[in-house]
C-alpha cells in the first residue's frame, strides 16, 4: 500500500514538472503553426521554373530544414500570380487573410504597374491599403519593392522607387528595395534570365532567397 501511494506521488510530481523539463515538447504541443502569406507577382510565382525552384519554396525549405522548431513549423501560402498588380493584389488580399490568419505577409508587388504605365498615385495607394489590411490583424509586413529599367526616364525610375520608401516609412514596415539585387544588377545579368530577359533563371532565385532572408527573419523571430 505503501509503494502503491508512494508511486502516485511520484507520478503526480513527474506530471507537474514535465513542462519546465521539455520547454520544446510544450511549444510544439502547445503553440499553432503561424502563416507566412506571400502576395506577390511572376516572380513569385515561379513563371517558368519547375515547381520548388522558386525562392518562396527555398526558404520554406531552409526554415523547414534548420535547428530551430518554431521556424520549422511555419506554414507558407504562395497566392503570387503571374500579372498580378497591385490593384489586383488588394482586391484579394481581404479573402486571403479571412482564409489564412497570417502573422506575416510578403507583398511583392508593382512591376506589372509599371510595365502597363498604370499612374503611381494609383501604387501607393493600393500598397497603403494592403498594409493597412495587415495592420488591422497586427500581421508583420514585409514589403518588397522593385526597380524599373533605365529607359523608363529618371524622373519615372526615381519616383517608381520612392513609392516603396515612402509607403514602407509611413506604417514603419521593413522594406527590401529591390527583389533583383545582385541578379539583375551583375555585370553578366543576361545570363541570369529567362529569355524574356524579365523573369530570373532558376540559378538566380537561392539569391534571391537569401537576400530576402536577411530582411524576413527579424520578423519570424518576433513571434
Amino acid at each position: 500500500m505503501h509503494v502503491s501511494n508512494y508511486f502516485k506521488r511520484l507520478l503526480t510530481v513527474l506530471l507537474l514538472t514535465l513542462p519546465l523539463s521539455f520547454p520544446g515538447w510544450v511549444y510544439a504541443s502547445t503553440t499553432p503553426p503561424a502563416t507566412v502569406l506571400v502576395l506577390g507577382d511572376s516572380l513569385s510565382a515561379e513563371y517558368g521554373l519547375a515547381r520548388g525552384e522558386g525562392w518562396v519554396a527555398l526558404i520554406e525549405g531552409e526554415l523547414k530544414a534548420g535547428k530551430d522548431a518554431s521556424l520549422r513549423r511555419l506554414v507558407f501560402v504562395n497566392a503570387s500570380i503571374s500579372g498580378e498588380t497591385t490593384a489586383g493584389g488588394r482586391t484579394r488580399l481581404p479573402q486571403l487573410i479571412a482564409q489564412h490568419h497570417p502573422e506575416v505577409v510578403i507583398i511583392e508587388l508593382g512591376a506589372n504597374d509599371a510595365l502597363r504605365g498604370l499612374d503611381i498615385r494609383s501604387t501607393r495607394s493600393n500598397l497603403d491599403a494592403m498594409i493597412k489590411d495587415c495592420e488591422a490583424i497586427k500581421a508583420r509586413v514585409l514589403l518588397i519593392g522593385m526597380q524599373v529599367p533605365p529607359n523608363y526616364g529618371k524622373r519615372y525610375t526615381d519616383e517608381f522607387a520612392k513609392v516603396f520608401a515612402d509607403t514602407a516609412q509611413a506604417h514603419r514596415v521593413p522594406l527590401m528595395p529591390f527583389l533583383l539585387k545582385d541578379v539583375a544588377d551583375r555585370p553578366d545579368a543576361k545570363q541570369w534570365f529567362q529569355p524574356d530577359g524579365l523573369h530570373p533563371l532558376a540559378k538566380a532565385h537561392p539569391i534571391i532567397a537569401k537576400n530576402v532572408m536577411g530582411y524576413l527573419r527579424p520578423l519570424l523571430l518576433r513571434r
